[in-house]
């Protein structure tokens, strides 16, 4: 396991200095650069506006075009769960706002790859569409756009993800990350683009008095309970922005005025609607609803947020439930077989190179990304996994680690051996490409020497923030309460974590597989509080003594009772800091 140093921010040896929890939420807020609590979580109102999106008005007269002259609109979303929550926000808001001929269509992860492409567009031309809308894709669909001017189709591009150096010849291209464009949230989700898209759309149709008494305005807020998971799951940056979609959205989910699909997803995985949290999205909804596109169809999932009726949303869950747990045995097997790979590079002598690539011929295609995310993580290693794409060709999923831009990585293998990769895309710290046959291993040498040009031949020793030590009389339920509905925590606002010394009473590994670790401690000067450290069963030899603990507050409900749990996230020597 690679070492890792645990970093308080601030730096300070003293306890927190809080005697109450709404006290402890101020100081955890400055942690985070906030110094008006109000700030974590600020109203609709103060968003950013929809004018500074760069190619809206563009978007909008053609999507205005398409609604009053009612043409076919096809939705062409991506198949993780921002692309499918994005489809299902576009295809209800478009109907929301009078689109009469709305429809979508997800390509396949196995036969079509990721995005808009030729053979997409031409299926989109059978289908009858005049107008394709992409969602989370498109802003790399150069040959894509060439067919649909040939076939006469109109395209409005909505994406984030980074463009090249060229951009498509869309119709429009609404992406806060292209040139030109000084929208202040360059972070903002496919979801949460499209969302911007509709904003932009309904204000229009106001103006040229499309809505009355047979067509009423929609409130587009209603459906920020899609935009609030698709933007957890896409697991990006919570700026100020971001988190007002969240917690929006959030607050509409304990409302219960969720739509169907998403209450079906969080009863499927345990989860209370009236005490959700961007956790329960990331950890327990987003994995059900990604495991359709890694496995199968991502159909699946969109039409689970498209359906009004609960029983049949239900039904749908279900099978995504099924599909989440038969993906976890993929990836187990994956893992296990990629552990061995690199414990037979250590076992011949060799250390790990600074960035890893690894194929399985049997590796499955729609697992890959997260058998690189599990790696990452054990080896701190920016790490591509690729799977056989049929034809020879490789299709690799890469995730990266703090420092090194993973899309830039990839871009400078390509213009400096320029025939290895088909296709890539992605952000800094997750991309995919396809290889061409037979260039797996001049391949890895170049994403070797990419990785040495940004980080050298070591990576940086991981760090896990913590924000210190909590006083023993903040160890309460009443604090696990109050830090639980603080948020919305998440990418760039860590929920908070807390470091201390404790004294392990008791510790024994639980679970089907053992890997887990489950103890009972007690804090300097506290009563003995009972702990859970998921997948740290191999540190059960350290789990003795005096323990530092670096952990998340907690509320264990059983039984219809509730007790305060520290969630371990890492436990080391009592001196480690």
């Amino acid at each position: 396991m690679t070492a890792i140093r645990i970093r308080r921010v601030p730096d300070q040896d003293a306890p927190i200095q809080a005697r109450h929890p709404d006290e402890l939420l101020s100081v955890l807020y400055a942690h985070r650069g906030l110094s008006d609590p109000a700030e974590a979580a600020p109203g609709l109102g103060t968003l950013a506006p929809v004018t500074s999106l760069h190619g809206m008005e563009a978007a909008v007269d053609r999507l205005v075009e398409a609604i009053r002259s009612d043409q076919s609109i096809l939705v062409v979303g991506d198949y993780d769960a921002d692309g499918a929550t994005g489809s299902a926000l576009a295809v209800r808001g478009l109907r929301d706002l009078g689109a009469r001929r709305v429809s979508f269509l997800v390509p396949s992860r196995f036969s079509n790859g990721y995005g808009l492409s030729p053979a997409v567009v031409e299926a989109a031309c059978g289908q009858g569409a005049d107008v394709i809308l992409t969602v989370d894709n498109g802003i790399s669909s150069h040959a894509a756009m060439a067919r649909a001017r040939e076939l006469g189709l109109s395209v409005v591009v909505t994406d984030h993800h980074l463009p090249g150096d060229a951009l498509p010849e869309a119709d429009a291209i609404v992406n806060p990350n292209q040139p030109g464009c000084d929208f202040p949230s360059k972070h903002l989700a496919g979801v949460g683009v499209v969302f911007y898209l509709l904003a932009a759309l309904r204000g229009r149709l106001r103006e040229s008095g499309w809505f009355g008494t047979d067509r009423p305005e929609p409130n587009l807020a209603e459906r920020l309970d899609l935009v609030a998971l698709g933007t957890v799951a896409d697991v990006v940056s919570l700026d100020r922005n971001n988190r007002i979609l969240v917690e929006q959205g959030l607050r509409r989910v304990r409302a219960g005025r969720a739509c169907a699909g998403v209450l079906a997803l969080l009863q499927v995985a345990g989860r209370d609607p009236a005490r959700a949290t961007a956790a329960d999205f990331g950890f327990f909804v987003a994995p059900r609803l990604n495991a359709a596109g890694r496995l199968t169809e991502m159909s699946l999932g969109v039409e689970c947020l498209l359906t009004d009726d609960p029983d049949r949303a239900l039904a749908m869950a279900q099978q995504l439930d099924a599909l989440n747990r038969e993906r976890r045995a993929i990836e187990g097997t994956m893992k296990e077989a990629a552990e061995a790979v690199l414990d037979a590079l250590i076992l011949d002598g060799e250390s790990l190179p600074p960035g890893l690539c690894l194929f399985g011929e049997d590796w499955h295609q729609g697992v890959s990304g997260i058998v690189a995310a599990r790696l990452r993580e054990r080896y701190h290693r920016p790490t591509i996994a690729f799977a056989d794409a049929g034809d020879g060709r490789l299709r690799g999923s890469g995730r990266s680690i703090e420092g090194l831009h993973l899309r830039d990585a990839i871009d400078w293998v390509d213009r400096r051996h320029p025939g290895l990769i088909e296709y890539f895309g992605g952000h800094a710290m997750a991309a995919g490409l396809t290889l061409r046959p037979g260039c797996l291993e001049p391949f890895r040498d170049a994403f070797v020497e990419a990785v040495r040009v940004q980080l050298g031949d070591i990576p940086p020793t991981p760090e896990i923030r913590s924000d210190g030590a909590l006083p023993a009389e903040l160890l309460t339920l009443e604090t696990a309460e109050a830090l639980r509905f603080g948020g919305p925590w998440g990418k760039d606002f860590p929920e908070p974590r807390f470091d201390d010394v404790f004294e392990v009473v008791e510790a024994r590994l639980v679970g089907d597989d053992r890997r887990h670790l489950k103890l009972r401690v007690a804090p300097p000067g506290g009563a003995v509080i009972e702990a859970i450290a998921f997948g740290l069963g191999e540190r059960i030899e350290a789990a003795h003594g005096a323990v530092r603990l670096v952990y998340r507050l907690d509320i264990n409900s059983y039984r219809g009772r509730q007790s305060l749990q520290l969630l371990v996230d890492h436990l080391a020597d009592p001196v480690e800091m």
